[in-house]
């Protein structure tokens, strides 16, 4: 029937469609490989809180003056707990 074969093609649409996004999505991908910025639509999505968390290496980062704290005053070590 004729509404049979309008479903069949339009599914077939659909999957050139998707097919020819990828193929421009991977393309861009490698021309915007090792720059600076990405585009926006190129970038992780996760979530608005994650993008905006620090990084694990600045979350990290420890002052001058801590690192000598810390390696002046070490963490005391007891054989015997209370």
């Amino acid at each position: 029937s004729k509404l049979a074969k309008i479903k069949i093609v339009r599914k077939n649409i659909a999957r050139l469609l998707t097919v020819f996004g990828q193929k421009q999505r991977n393309e861009a991908k490698k021309q915007w490989k090792g720059k600076k910025y990405l585009p926006l639509d190129l970038r992780p999505k996760k979530t608005r809180a994650i993008r905006r968390a620090l990084k694990p290496e600045q979350l990290n980062a420890k002052t001058q003056r801590q690192k000598t704290r810390e390696s002046n005053f070490p963490k005391r070590m007891y054989a015997v707990s209370m």
